[in-house]
Parts: C-alpha cells; structure tokens; sequence
C-alpha cells in the first residue's frame, strides 16, 4: 500500500457536536425561511392579478350595468367614471381580449371600439352618451344592442372636442340602421 493515502471525513465518522447540530439546524431552518418567503413573493403578483379580474362595483343607485375592457385603455376607465357620474351601477371587468366578448355577444366587427358595455338585455358598444343609453333602455326596441363605432374625440370618456354629430347605430342580428344621431 505504499504511496496511496486515503481520507476520510471525520464528521461522517464521529458524532456530531453540540454546536455543530446546532449549526447544521440553523442552516436548515434558514433554508425554510427563504423557501417560505420567495413562495410569498411569487403569491403577491398573483393575488393582485386575481383581485383585478374580480369585478368592482360601485354604489349607484340607479341602473346597473357591466363592462368589458382592457386594462390598458384609459378611455375606458374614463367611460366608467362618465357613467358613475350618471348614476349607472357599473361592474367592471378587465379582460384581455376584448374581442372575445364582441364576438360572444354578435357584434359586427364593422362596430367595434375600445370596450363592451352591457345593460338592461342589450350591449353598448363604444362611446355612447348616457342620453341614448336612456333612450335605448326607454323604447326598449327589438335589437342586440347599439354601437358607436371607433373612439371618436370629444365623446364620454374620450379627450378632445366634438367635431360632429356621433352616430349611433342599431344592430339586430348582424343588420346595422341609425339608432341616433347626437
């Protein structure tokens, strides 16, 4: 056996010391923690996307209604605060393809704009001022719903000024009339 040395380690031979158990525990305890904390610090971007898909509410007392939007439009959320301001009990739903719910509901893609409201049986589609909304659910006319297509400046929720009349229109299973003109 000349020339070969062998090496063994002590600690996996002898028993382990007082202070040495105490050290390994105390590693493995810290190994715990953090598990623990990097498990909440994963959980917290979860939480917060889970509670802004459930819908919010507010405490109007007059109609209420849900929209659907996306949470990086601000019109849309400038649209709510219009219809808050009116009275309208607005659930809102932030959702990222908004283009799932148009398509749900039997909206021509020739309507479409930013978000997707519905109240009282039918869909609003777009900017649409309370006064028609009031006029729709008033006659109550045998349609899906009615759309203000696009994002046109100086409507509810919408920045700029009104360069002319908004036209509303009427859509009943895919047909398309005017509703209003304002």
């Amino acid at each position: 056996m000349e020339g070969k040395f062998y090496m063994v380690r002590l600690d996996s031979i002898l028993p382990m010391t007082k202070r040495a158990w105490k050290t390994r525990k105390k590693q493995k305890r810290s190994k715990s923690r953090y598990a623990a904390l990097l498990a909440l610090v994963a959980a917290v971007p979860l939480l917060i996307i889970a509670l802004n898909n459930q819908p919010s509410d507010d405490a109007g007392n007059g109609l209420v209604a849900e929209i659907f939007y996306s949470p990086f439009c601000d019109c849309c959320t400038g649209y709510v605060k219009y219809l808050r301001g009116n009275d309208v009990r607005v659930k809102a739903y932030e959702v990222n393809d908004s283009g799932k719910v148009k398509l749900e509901l039997g909206i021509p893609r020739s309507m479409w704009a930013c978000h997707t409201l519905k109240i009282g049986g039918y869909y609003v589609e777009g900017h649409v001022p309370i006064e028609v909304v009031y006029k729709l659910l008033e006659e109550k006319p045998d349609i899906d719903g009615i759309a203000l297509p696009g994002m046109p400046a100086g409507s509810p929720g919408m920045g700029g000024v009104k360069t002319e009349p908004f036209i509303i229109y009427a859509v009943s299973d895919g047909s398309v009339s005017v509703f209003a003109e304002v």
